[in-house]
């Protein structure tokens, strides 16, 4: 048997839900795009109609007439033993609840994959990329011609691409440098990942220790991601030293977690025998035996700055600096 037609296919519209609720198609499209802006009583009656209709708004409607959508490319580089996992879901959480399409993107280390995400997002034509990642060329050139919001998270280029929001590298290698030295530690050893950005904390963090008259500390270098099982390597590495260092400096809790880990198996104390300092201050961070010492970074705070970014330039508003630094905390625990 073949079905009947429905009689009543034809979508629910905007000026459907106006009529209903008395008001003009104007103000509609106010209270599903800025709820906030609407007088109460009237977003009452437009909620109400909206909910007795059945009304799904089109997103696709306003996108073309402004050749912009409601999607935000949200691009990380790896989420795998990810040190930044908690801000991309503070990210995502407020752009959703802000009525907004997080499109998430891996791009890897690879600058190619990189610049085609990029253009897969570009090619949506989304409101902005929020990207945690520094961004290679050609991509650069790209996302300026572009003219979308473009929001780099996690660091403080010299020259952003359009804003940056995060923390200085630099200062945090500097930062542990002093902590680690005036608590008393002598022989450190850095344990540094191939990024830019961990090669600045490394920069900063052995300018101040020379500054401070500290000698020389040992070095070795690790993948990205770096990832617990990095510690059997790093100590494979310090039992070949003349002398046991007093304290590693790491890039993420995961590798200091691993590090408290194959200690203990292989019968050293931390922190009697060996510190460890992490980086990021995950959730592991405080729960793990002794809980890390580590540098933390308000995701939630970095969220907050690139929402409202996104939400000034909706309204053709400008930041005040290109570069919004949110800080960062060294929070001192057990494991050094």
């Amino acid at each position: 048997m073949r079905r009947s037609p429905r009689k009543n296919d034809q979508l629910t519209t905007i000026e459907d839900v106006a009529r209903h609720a008395g008001v003009s198609t104007a103000t509609v499209s106010r209270f599903l795009n800025s709820p906030g802006v609407v007088a109460q009583s009237t977003a009452e009656k437009v909620r109400a109609a909206i909910a007795e209709l059945s009304y799904v708004p089109n997103a696709n409607a306003g996108s073309l007439a402004s050749n912009k959508s409601q999607l935000i490319a949200v691009l990380v580089p790896y989420l795998t033993s990810s040190i930044i996992e908690e801000t991309i879901e503070a990210v995502v959480n407020q752009l959703t609840a802000a009525g907004t399409v997080p499109f998430l993107g891996i791009t890897g280390m690879d600058p190619v994959r990189t610049n085609d995400v990029l253009m897969a997002a570009l090619s949506r034509r989304v409101t902005a990329v929020i990207t945690t990642a520094p961004v290679p060329e050609p991509a650069r050139s790209l996302l300026r011609q572009s003219k979308t919001t473009v929001i780099e998270m996690w660091g403080l280029p010299p020259d952003p691409v359009d804003i940056a929001i995060g923390f200085s590298h630099l200062e945090v290698g500097r930062a542990l440098a002093e902590f680690s030295y005036k608590r008393g530690y002598r022989r450190p050893h850095l344990v540094t990942a191939k990024g830019a950005r961990a090669q600045e904390r490394r920069d900063g963090f052995l300018g101040t220790w020379t500054a401070l008259g500290g000698t020389a500390p040992t070095e070795q270098e690790v993948g990205i991601p770096s990832t617990y099982g990095e510690a059997r390597t790093i100590l494979d590495a310090i039992s070949e030293f003349p002398e046991r260092p007093d304290l590693v400096v790491t890039g993420s809790d995961f590798v200091a977690q691993g590090l408290i880990a194959y200690a203990h198996s292989r019968g050293l104390r931390v922190p009697d025998d060996l510190a460890v300092i992490g980086f990021g201050d995950v959730s592991l961070a405080s729960t793990v035996e002794p809980p890390i010492t580590t540098v933390r970074i308000d995701g939630a705070k970095i969220a907050d700055r690139a929402i409202e970014v996104i939400r000034m330039r909706r309204n053709d508003q400008e930041p005040e600096n290109r570069h919004i630094d949110c800080g960062f905390e060294i929070v001192q625990r057990q494991s050094a």
